[in-house]
């Protein structure tokens, strides 16, 4: 490339395409401040998800505001960090799929955003018969893939065969640990020297399943979405019950397993599961919002643990549990929604964090914060309560073991179920937000004619995988829903990007299982 004669000159552009960008940014940021409330955070979600696909559509770049010229001129900046690199890149990739996107003739718009269920479906059926040699790394997450697979079949209201039913089930109950609790794996061990017995004793291999936090919430959600007698019952309650007590820190965390990590994803999937499976009592609610307090940082956000960095997936957990465990309005609720908010990019996705790139999984994490938030109405010194029609508020609640400050949560549980009417934080903020969100997975070339092999992934470039599917779907679920004002009525059609076959099912967001399932669950384990 031709050097010019007078290097100020060369200075003197790139500060003015630096300064211009740095504009660009500052004036989107304050535009997302001015409409956050008025239905603007969560609307670009659409045309980010529309860019997560499987396959690339490769086209000239496209941006509202910057050119092709602006990314190439600061792509040579040698002071940008890999992070800033990597975010000009991202947003090159999501405004390239944009152009193609709406310069396609309407009938090939509305291919595009179509929800390809059936290649999903036989993606992730697969995934539930076989996985091939690279997925060796999740053996110790092996009730996760039956949890997302699961999930995201349930969310686009399909279900797998009964044999494939019953041998999840019986893989399942092999993950159980003795002592309560569900392992990553049949038999996996906690040392090394169990790992040798194993070999040699293969009749103790049972015997020596250590169970963990993550796994038990994967494992009792699986269960619960499978449904059924077979299913829920084979959930050993009062052994589970017994290893959340093992697990409970004097901290008023919980550990993730025996001699393991203290945080807000433990105490989350304890106190989840406790609530789901009706064992959630005084004993394991105590001290946890002081933990889950400590965590909150100065950003609003909550943090893994005391001192750490506020996170899109610690937030939605800490949130969560303090709604199960009726502590919520002990948040500082106004600074954790600003936070929450300043997590959209300008591509329309969220990220997990400040400065990180966006990712489709933040479509739940975060967008399901959303949910959780606009249900609830926090007062300083009043507890939350249920907003819209109180329906479910008489019914008997899944903790009836819990204390009596958590007795009223039912109701509460109810409303969160679906979205709703739309509710303030404090006397200020509202958080109701338009969102026309959706998740494709296709091939566009010359023709249309390639193969489309379904599945979801975290942004253009990356591949495919069972946990993005999950939680891309997750967040379209909620969103679809955002508009809802009766919790009996269908979302509507402007609610519902592309065709209305587009619609999946609801979840309830507290747990991340479909809602009928929940309901299944919550009936079954209320007579037990």
């Amino acid at each position: 490339m031709r050097q010019s004669k007078n290097p100020n000159i060369d200075n003197k552009t790139d500060k003015e395409h630096m300064f211009r960008y740095s504009q660009i940014l500052e004036l989107r940021r304050w535009i997302k401040v001015i409409f956050r409330w008025k239905n603007f955070a969560l609307l670009n979600v659409t045309n980010y998800l529309i860019s997560v696909t499987k396959h690339e559509l490769s086209t000239q770049c496209l941006s509202p505001l910057i050119t092709g010229a602006d990314f190439e001129t600061m792509e040579s900046f040698r002071s940008l960090t890999v992070t800033q690199r990597d975010q000009i890149l991202v947003e090159q990739q999501v405004f390239d799929i944009f152009k193609t996107f709406y310069n396609l003739p309407p009938s090939s718009q509305s291919f595009m955003l179509e929800l390809q269920r059936e290649n999903h479906v036989e993606y992730l059926t697969k995934g539930l018969t076989g996985l091939g040699p690279s997925f060796c790394v999740l053996d110790a997450n092996r009730p996760w893939i039956c949890y997302w697979i699961l999930h995201s079949i349930a969310l686009l209201d399909e279900f797998v065969d009964p044999e494939l039913e019953d041998n999840t089930i019986d893989f399942l109950s092999r993950c159980q640990g003795p002592n309560g609790g569900y392992a990553g794996g049949p038999g996996q061990a906690s040392k090394i020297l169990d790992i040798i017995i194993v070999k040699l004793l293969p009749t103790i291999f049972c015997m020596l399943t250590m169970p963990h936090l993550a796994t038990t919430y994967a494992a009792v959600n699986s269960l619960v979405t499978l449904g059924g007698d077979k299913a829920l019952s084979s959930i050993n309650r009062e052994k589970l019950y017994m290893f959340l007590r093992q697990m409970k820190d004097a901290s008023g965390g919980f550990r993730m397993h025996d001699g393991g990590e203290i945080d807000v994803r433990a105490c989350y999937t304890a106190i989840s599961v406790a609530s789901l499976l009706n064992i959630l009592d005084d004993e394991l609610v105590q001290n946890v919002g002081n933990y889950i307090l400590s965590c909150q940082t100065y950003e609003g956000g909550i943090s893994g643990e005391p001192g750490s960095e506020a996170h899109g997936g610690y937030t939605f957990c800490g949130l969560a549990t303090m709604i199960l465990i009726n502590e919520v309005d002990r948040l500082d609720l106004s600074s954790l929604t600003d936070w929450v908010v300043f997590r959209q990019g300008v591509e329309g996705g969220f990220q997990g964090r400040t400065n990180k790139l966006v990712d489709g999984c933040y479509s739940f994490w975060q967008g399901g914060i959303f949910a959780l938030l606009k249900r609830l109405n926090s007062t300083k010194g009043v507890k939350p309560i249920p907003l819209g029609d109180g329906e479910g508020s008489g019914e008997e609640s899944p903790q009836t073991t819990a204390s009596s400050d958590a007795a009223g949560e039912e109701g509460l549980n109810e409303d969160l179920s679906l979205g709703g009417s739309h509710s303030k934080i404090g006397d200020q903020h509202n958080t109701s937000s338009q969102v026309n969100v959706i998740d494709i997975d296709h091939n566009h070339s010359k023709g249309h004619a390639n193969e489309l092999n379904g599945g979801l992934r975290d942004k253009p470039g990356k591949s495919r995988d069972h946990y993005h599917t999950c939680y891309c779907l997750s967040g379209l679920s909620v969103c679809q829903r955002s508009w809802l004002e009766d919790e009996d009525s269908p979302p509507l059609p402007r609610a519902v990007l592309g065709p209305y076959s587009n619609l999946l099912e609801p979840i309830h967001p507290l747990y991340n299982v479909v809602l009928d399932r929940y309901r299944e669950a919550h009936e079954f384990f209320t007579k037990s």
